[in-house]
């Protein structure tokens, strides 16, 4: 549809600084998206601006910079960690003369990569479709209305008339069968709630072990890997804690910084188990150096979705990675705000059930304790 370079694996990793100094760790989260999109990285360029070109994103002079890194590379690719307009990326590409992916488009080509449901690949459908219909002016520069003459009278609408008609009724299609979607998890949900079985929805920054935890508690074998967004479709299964309410356990989706806002709202019906939850339990990699910026980028997606009020238990998870001790925490009334485990080896665990445990008490042993103190 859109006329641009072939795209290739070997890649470019561009990360410029726009006013604060910017983060390492940063750079090396886009390295770890390349990596997971299946990407080689030959080279990174760096730099600082002031403020972003409206043409180009980066100057002339680092643009140079980048070409140069390019041909010592052999890239076929530059991957910007930052959002491009289709113009920014448009005039990158015919500077660099290859392909120009930007941090938003490389998010949401892992998510194409990952989905295997058929709810995960109309999500991801959606989202890519609400993502291009943005960018198709920039990307458009040689078809023009057509002009008179013989052979060159047109239909009186132009490609991109056409192409932005078709992606409308696409997307129309998609968020039907998507709403449908929805109505089946909202009936699920209530006839859960009927049956007082409690919905736990694990969530947290991507890579930070929701997928491990799952596993070992639900006694599944639901793909983990430590890549980012090696989960995408949620799962959920019923869990046995002793001593508790019937527990369903939800793995969704892992966050990151800067989720693109079309893949929240392609996803808003995955993502609602969540929203919907009796519990919300954020996973967070207690290895992380950037451990408080990954809290606070999950924070503000489960904000996004009206999960704010849910309540919550961290898990600080990989604390074998962080030379931690498994135990809990709890405010100045009991109740346990977070529990330190490894989902890898187990530890700390045990810890975690008996929290849920204490969360959610049998119905039969909580009237057993309240007629005892009657007597």
């Amino acid at each position: 549809m859109l006329d641009r370079p072939g795209g290739g694996q070997r890649a470019i990793l561009v990360g410029l600084s726009i006013g604060p100094r910017r983060d390492e760790t940063a750079f090396g989260e886009i390295a770890a998206l390349a990596n997971s999109a299946g990407a080689t990285i030959v080279g990174r360029v760096g730099g600082r601006r002031a403020a972003p070109d409206p043409a180009t994103y980066a100057g002339k002079g680092k643009i140079d910079e980048i070409a140069r890194a390019r041909d010592a590379g052999g890239a076929d690719l530059v991957i910007f960690d930052h959002a491009l307009s289709g113009v920014q990326q448009r005039n990158l590409e015919q500077a660099l003369s290859c392909r120009v992916v930007d941090r938003t488009s490389l998010i949401l080509d892992i998510f194409a990569q990952r989905a295997q449901s058929a709810e995960g690949k109309l999500q991801v459908e959606l989202a890519q479709l609400a993502h291009l219909s943005t960018r198709l002016v920039g990307g458009w520069t040689h078809l023009e209305r057509q002009k008179g003459g013989i052979g060159l009278r047109g239909p009186g609408e132009t490609q991109l008339e056409t192409d932005r008609r078709l992606i409308g009724r696409r997307v129309k299609t998609l968020k039907e069968r998507l709403a449908k979607v929805a109505v089946g998890r909202g009936v699920q949900g209530r006839t859960r709630r009927r049956a007082r079985v409690r919905t736990v929805a694990l969530v947290g920054y991507t890579n930070a072990g929701k997928s491990t935890l799952f596993n070992r508690l639900a006694r599944e074998k639901v793909f983990a890997a430590d890549k980012l967004f090696a989960t995408l479709d949620t799962t959920l299964r019923r869990i046995h804690v002793p001593g508790a309410d019937a527990i369903v356990l939800s793995d969704t989706v892992g966050f990151i910084r800067d989720l693109p806002h079309d893949l929240v709202a392609a996803f808003r019906a995955t993502l609602a188990e969540a929203a919907d939850a009796d519990l919300v339990v954020h996973v967070v990699d207690a290895s992380a150096p950037d451990r408080d910026l990954q809290v606070d980028a999950v924070e503000r997606v489960l904000s996004q979705i009206g999960a704010e009020a849910v309540p919550r238990l961290k898990v600080l998870n990989k604390i074998d990675a962080a030379n931690l001790e498994p135990g809990v925490e709890r405010d100045a009334c009991g109740t346990i705000l977070s529990v330190r485990l490894s989902a890898l080896t187990g530890v700390g665990c045990a810890a975690f059930v008996a929290a849920l445990a204490e969360r959610f008490p049998a119905e039969a042993a909580g009237d057993a304790a309240a007629g005892g103190a009657s007597n």
